[in-house]
């Protein structure tokens, strides 16, 4: 499994999702440009002491992160207005979870090359749920529905 954000803006969400990846053993895919240095402290401090455990590399497009470490897996993009709820996924241990910008989403030309769309179900009175909250659900449901929760001690 491997999560992949594209264009992150927000320091705090990516060391948040960074620790998520330490914890489950997720490889992190950072696609420029970034809203931030990688050595911002406010993405590290969101890590914490984690970050010798994530397994985290940076891309300059998403394209060739596709031809290079991405080929062969299946691009799961992730949209707050539509898709396969979430919790009706099939997922594969090879996918790449795909979410975007803080701000604004995937654009529509980023989301035409995934080839499968996922949601996460929410009332109508929110737009969406904070990044790093929306790849922590996305991620263990992933993860349960392959039983890739029970290799772990409690």
């Amino acid at each position: 499994m491997h999560i992949v954000l594209y264009h992150p803006e927000i320091p705090p969400n990516t060391g948040n999702i960074a620790r998520l990846c330490a914890g489950t053993g997720t490889r992190l895919h950072l696609i420029e440009p970034l809203g931030f240095s990688i050595d911002d402290r406010h993405l590290r401090r969101a890590g914490l002491d984690y970050w010798p455990h994530v397994d985290v590399s940076v891309w300059p497009s998403l394209e060739v992160y596709l031809q290079a470490d991405g080929a062969g897996r299946r691009l799961i993009s992730t949209s707050a207005r539509g898709g396969s709820d979430v919790h009706r996924f099939a997922f594969s241990p090879k996918d790449s979870l795909l979410f975007g910008p803080e701000s604004s989403g995937l654009p529509a030309e980023v989301q035409a090359m995934a080839s499968e769309h996922v949601r996460i179900p929410v009332k109508s009175c929110i737009r969406s749920l904070n990044l790093s909250t929306s790849a922590g659900i996305i991620l263990y449901m992933a993860l349960a529905s392959l039983n890739g929760l029970d290799a772990w001690p409690a």
